[in-house]
């Protein structure tokens, strides 16, 4: 009887209210992903890791207690803790190395997003255009990822500086030349893959034009591993930039850079053990943050993946 009850009052309160929609969160790819993402510990650690480091770039003169190229010579390459004005020390010619820490962050991180931006303005459309449309357009495009394969990056690059000189601007470009054939190549099998699937057939049943069908169809379904590709991308750059500084062709002075810190370490790390150490760390941190972000986009927008 209670049941009875119960079932007239539920179809009478349907009746009043016909027009009134059911309540709930819509499910889309992306709130899939992002929920998956922030189950898996390791990728919000990661997460914090490169925000943390963002933010620290992004406000290195309001957090840095000193100019990054303000020497003082009575104070050489002093250990942390010796003055309590320089927590972690002073480097060879008494800059305080805390300040030059954390605007080396702001460097690191310049050439690794402005270089994988180009990569990806590059790598995209060649990609796309390439895996689209195919034939004659696939294969000079192909031909010509070939091409830049043969040149090793790292040499290719050292040579350009070399030639040229260093600079942000001129380490920047140097790396750029070789970074998008990686994205090319994973946007070019994206397209291929994803343009005989059957919504891509019907978009061209129901008359939609190329433009529509390659940006609004294709594209943010081939975005998922690019972003995954990126996430990777970034901390090899900023590994590569440590390299070309740490070989001290890479960003000049007076402007500090954790791989050239490294490298001049390199002559007195016996004695003043701090100026290997912290920029050492620097870059392992950041590796390390990027890698489990990779990791953990890598799993969220990845359907298939369970936890």
């Amino acid at each position: 009887m209670a049941d009875a009850q119960s079932t007239t009052a539920a179809v009478a309160l349907r009746q009043s209210a016909p027009n009134e929609p059911i309540k709930g969160k819509h499910r889309t790819l992306w709130r899939d992903a992002m929920h998956r993402f922030f189950r898996n510990r390791l990728a919000v650690v990661g997460l914090i890791i490169v925000v943390s480091f963002v933010f620290i770039a992004i406000f290195a003169d309001v957090l840095a207690p000193f100019r990054y190229d303000q020497a003082n010579f009575s104070r050489v390459r002093w250990l942390p803790m010796r003055d309590p004005v320089h927590v972690l020390g002073t480097d060879e010619v008494g800059r305080d190395y805390l300040s030059r820490l954390i605007f080396g962050a702001r460097t690191s991180l310049t050439v690794g997003i402005v270089v994988m931006s180009i990569a990806v303005l590059i790598g995209v459309p060649l990609g796309a255009l390439a895996g689209y449309y195919g034939g004659t357009v696939d294969f000079v495009i192909s031909r010509i990822i070939e091409i830049m394969t043969a040149f090793p990056g790292l040499l290719f690059s050292i040579l350009i500086i070399t030639v040229y000189g260093g600079g942000m601007a001129m380490v920047i470009l140097a790396l750029s030349i070789t970074s998008w054939i990686g994205i090319a190549r994973l946007t070019r099998a994206q397209f291929l893959s994803l343009r005989e699937k059957e919504f891509i057939e019907s978009a061209r049943a129901m008359g939609a034009r190329q433009r529509t069908i390659l940006f609004r169809h294709l594209l943010p379904n081939a975005l998922s591993p690019i972003l995954v590709a990126v996430s990777f991308g970034i901390p090899t750059v900023i590994f590569a930039e440590a390299g070309l500084s740490f070989l001290g062709i890479g960003i000049n002075d007076p402007i500090p850079s954790w791989g050239k810190m490294v490298g001049i370490a390199g002559s007195y790390v016996r004695v003043s053990w701090h100026m290997a150490l912290f920029p050492t760390l620097a870059i392992a941190l950041t590796m390390l943050g990027f890698a489990f972000l990779g990791d953990g986009l890598r799993d969220a927008l990845d359907p298939k993946q369970t936890r």
